[in-house]
């Protein structure tokens, strides 16, 4: 398999970096973490790459004149890494379409609830207010509409009725540490892909869910 080369963007703790680090570790994959990227130097993520031998950089957005000067700096430096995939592991900042848009089809989130419900914040919150009875998270290919591009992959977590935000969460992260690796496996095999259809994976275009685990 020919190595695909993957840019990792992150501001927090990193443990979706951290699940993404050990998959390659033991999956047979052709996924290669050539760097991590943060836009803020305290991000303890940049340890996790730091003690796994991945190139670190931090470009502090504050350093910058406005959204589409930092975006133009964080396009030059993760295209010096030549990066068949670019995902997002906790990145807290509102992309520019121009950066979307250079690199539609290979840009990857995480998002803590079953999209298209609770885009956005508190998503744990806003579920057990809303009385749901399942929540969950998912992996889904950046466009210019936030929370909003062609779904990869979901997993359902069951909402217990003592459940509170932060056991709710707990779970949530759980399953976002196993489908998000399994997302990057799938693209950087060749198995995923987005094309005009949606969300294409071994060849056949997935609903609006996009592949969905339940429990």
């Amino acid at each position: 398999m020919v190595d695909c080369n993957v840019v990792v963007l992150i501001s927090g703790s990193g443990s979706n970096l951290q699940a993404l680090i050990d998959s390659i570790a033991t999956a047979d994959s052709p996924a290669r973490i050539r760097a991590v990227i943060s836009n803020r130097a305290d991000a303890y993520g940049l340890e996790r790459a730091k003690q796994a031998g991945i190139a670190t950089l931090v470009l502090d957005h504050k350093q910058f004149d406005g959204r589409e000067a930092f975006d133009a700096a964080l396009v030059e430096a993760i295209d010096g890494f030549d990066p068949q995939l670019v995902v997002l592991a906790g990145f807290m900042r509102i992309l520019s379409g121009g950066f979307v848009r250079h690199y539609e089809g290979r840009l990857l989130n995480i998002h803590p609830s079953l999209l298209p419900k609770y885009k956005g914040l508190h998503t744990h919150q806003r579920a057990l207010e809303a009385g749901d009875s399942e929540h969950g998270c998912s992996v889904h290919f950046v466009t210019e509409e936030l929370d909003g591009g062609p779904l990869v992959v979901q997993a359902v977590v069951p909402v217990k009725s003592d459940d509170t935000p932060d056991t709710l969460a707990q779970r949530v992260h759980a399953e976002e540490h196993r489908i998000y690796p399994l997302a990057m496996h799938w693209f950087a095999a060749g198995r995923l892909r987005l094309d005009s259809s949606g969300t294409v994976l071994d060849g056949q275009t997935l609903p609006a869910s996009g592949h969905l685990i339940r429990p």
